[in-house]
């Protein structure tokens, strides 16, 4: 006769080890973070400005998408039907606002989820009262110039209002929201100092701008200067005959050392103007489109902006030294991803 063995339920010795096997693997799993298990909350972003902005915040936390390809014109920009399927996954949409992203936000209301909210910063930044009307935004079609991220300072409130969309959108990852964003906060206070430093130097009677596009009187309205005027009208033509002879004159009045065009948007007209009013004619700004690499610590806002700034002020007489201090690279060590 065959004998036979312990009951199922006193195997011994396998039993035994499987157990301590199951325990130590509960014990592991408890002692990690819940969030290795969460899917990370998915936020879609505009233009590369507002995405890099948003990627400082988020860190390797959330999955940012912008949306916008870098160089091209953010007032013009039609979304292409694959955007409707990205606004649908999105637990969080953030867009500069102010009227700049109007074909975008319609697409994002018609496909997003009904409780995925959308924040527009510059809505949520400044008060009706400070509203800037200009050449390429006049006061009669109602939409004030949106180019709020220009200045270090209002890009401070955007980094707050990010980082709390984002903890209401994941209370859990609260404590990484609220880190990235404090050290960001000192980035942005680092480049503000630095900046007001740099154009210190440039002598007052040259704190003047003419530009391509009216991406710069938030920030004339800070560090001093004066924007005497842009080429690109409202519609985002090329400037009259009529504007480009008055243009020609107020530099020759003003004898203004430069004038500066877009790296994205080529303008024949402004380097005639410059030509006919014997100035230097510079056509390296960057509005909304970030030098370098995706992946290069250059390519970020504070990037931009020390690109920018580095370049408006050499042109006008003064010295960038004071920018060198500033390091660019997004200060949680990720770069979002680009449509």
């Amino acid at each position: 006769m065959t004998e036979k063995g312990p009951p199922l339920t006193e195997r011994g010795p396998k039993t035994t080890e499987r157990g301590a096997f199951l325990a130590l693997l509960s014990a592991i799993l408890l002692a990690l973070p819940a969030t290795l298990f969460a899917a990370s909350p998915r936020v879609v972003t505009t233009v590369a400005p507002i995405t890099s902005i948003v990627e400082n915040i988020a860190g390797n936390r959330a999955e940012v998408t912008g949306i916008v390809p870098e160089g091209v014109n953010s007032h013009t920009f039609r979304p292409v039907p694959s955007d409707a399927r990205i606004m649908a996954r999105a637990d969080l949409i953030i867009l500069n606002g102010l009227y700049l992203e109007i074909p975008t936000l319609k697409l994002a209301r018609a496909n997003k989820r009904a409780d995925t909210p959308i924040l527009m910063l510059a809505d949520r930044t400044l008060a009706e009262k400070d509203y800037v009307f200009d050449f390429s935004f006049p006061k009669d079609q109602g939409h004030p110039n949106p180019h709020l991220w220009p200045d270090p300072a209002h890009v401070m409130t955007y980094a707050r209002l990010v980082r709390d969309a984002l903890i209401a959108a994941e209370p859990a990852g609260r404590a990484v929201y609220q880190a990235n964003a404090e050290r960001y906060l000192q980035q942005l206070d680092a480049l503000d100092k630095a900046i007001a430093a740099a154009v210190a130097t440039v002598p007052e009677r040259n704190r003047r701008l003419l530009t391509y596009h009216d991406s710069w009187p938030y920030f004339a309205k800070r560090y001093g200067f004066t924007v005497i005027g842009a080429v690109q009208p409202s519609s985002f033509a090329e400037p009259s005959p009529r504007e480009v002879a008055r243009l020609i004159d107020q530099l020759n009045r003003e004898r203004v050392p430069a004038v500066f065009g877009s790296e994205v948007f080529p303008s024949p007209v402004l380097q005639q103007i410059a030509r006919e009013a014997e100035t230097r004619f510079i056509d390296s700004l960057r509005d909304d489109d970030l030098p370098g690499e995706s992946g290069e610590a250059v390519h970020s806002y504070t990037g931009m902006m020390l690109s920018n700034i580095r370049t408006i002020v050499t042109a006008l007489g003064g010295t960038a030294d004071a920018l060198d201090a500033v390091d660019p690279a997004p200060v949680a060590g990720h770069h979002a991803r680009y449509r």
